[in-house]
């Protein structure tokens, strides 16, 4: 089967349902559960608190926090007692909003690889214990260090995904992160080049691409009704061509089928737009229908280079989707 798996929460389920979930995704041994960080929305890391004290080997991802709002000195120290509840159990992510989201709550979305880097460095150099001095851009430390408990004085092995597309932002992380939280709702084949970006940046930093975690969000709708499960994945896909076109259109998707959508939602509706969408195209960027054809699309997505598929599920029946992919038998 799969030798790692993760699975991606977001705030869509109450908080005891994700509890439930993060405790079912370690006893079929997945490795990691990921968050969802959302714009007034579920924070990532007090839930990830909850799952800490709820489990006590998968690891608890972070997908992801701004590198604006939250000062570095508090990123670090919300590490540390996470850390210390989930010793070397925590992934960080760290990426960028959306234009849409910065502008509701006022945030200047500025400058967006410069504020990775001095976040990431100043994070990273504070979870060491050692005192930290910085002058930057968006980093002002003088003299700061992290009060850590007499009984866990040591270093905190908290390694830092970058959650981007861009491939300058796909650059930088190869150069001065950990891993790669991939994008969802691409195909195989857009990860490649997404690679060869990573590859350059470790390059810069004297590292190569294997030295950088990669792995894959991957939107994932299945059932034992094919039908049921494709419905999920239209759905969803018709909810990005709304919100993402750009990644859409660099995505198996034409421009003739956007403009349609476009059009007929706007004259009907989206319960008659969505239903314009193939389902050549919803496989193309959605691990979607039955047990085997989502299974073989995960594999395709290691094949392109991707080190972990990390499962966006997309159907209420969670635990069965995990069920999925990790009982060979289960068809």
């Amino acid at each position: 089967m799969f030798r790692r798996l993760g699975v991606y929460l977001t705030g869509d389920l109450t908080l005891p349902d994700a509890i439930r979930l993060a405790q079912y995704a370690e006893l079929r041994g997945f490795e990691a559960v990921w968050q969802a960080e959302q714009v007034l929305g579920r924070d990532s890391l007090v839930t990830l608190g909850a799952f800490a004290a709820a489990t006590t080997r998968i690891k608890l991802g972070c997908a992801v926090a701004d590198p604006w709002t939250r000062n570095p000195a508090v990123l670090a120290t919300a590490l540390m007692t996470l850390d210390d509840l989930a010793p070397d159990r925590v992934l960080f992510g760290l990426g960028g909003w959306s234009d849409g989201e910065a502008r509701r709550v006022g945030v200047d979305r500025r400058k967006p690889l410069l504020a990775l880097r001095e976040v990431t460095q100043a994070v990273r150099a504070l979870l060491t214990g050692d005192w930290v001095t910085r002058s930057g851009e968006f980093v002002q430390l003088l003299n700061a260090r992290l009060e850590m408990h007499p009984q866990r004085r040591e270093p905190r092995r908290v390694p830092i995904y970058f959650g981007v597309t861009a491939a300058a932002s796909m650059a930088l992380a190869g150069e001065v992160a950990d891993g790669v939280l991939m994008n969802y709702l691409v195909t195989p084949a857009y990860t490649r080049p997404a690679l060869e970006e990573i590859r350059r940046g470790a390059q810069i930093s004297g590292r190569s691409l294997d030295s950088i975690d990669r792995p894959q969000l991957i939107a994932c709708a299945v059932s034992r009704d094919r039908d049921a499960a494709l419905d999920s994945a239209r759905r969803f896909v018709a909810g990005a061509l709304q919100a993402q076109p750009t990644l859409m259109r660099a995505n198996n998707v034409t421009r003739e089928l956007l403009d349609e959508f476009t059009r007929v939602e706007a004259e009907s509706g989206f319960e008659v737009a969505y239903r314009l969408i193939s389902d050549d195209v919803v496989q193309s960027v959605a691990a979607a229908g039955s047990p085997a054809e989502v299974r073989a699309k995960v594999g395709d997505y290691l094949d392109a280079g991707a080190t972990c598929p990390v499962l966006y599920p997309l159907c209420d029946d969670v635990r069965f989707m995990m069920d999925v992919f990790t009982d060979p038998f289960l068809a």
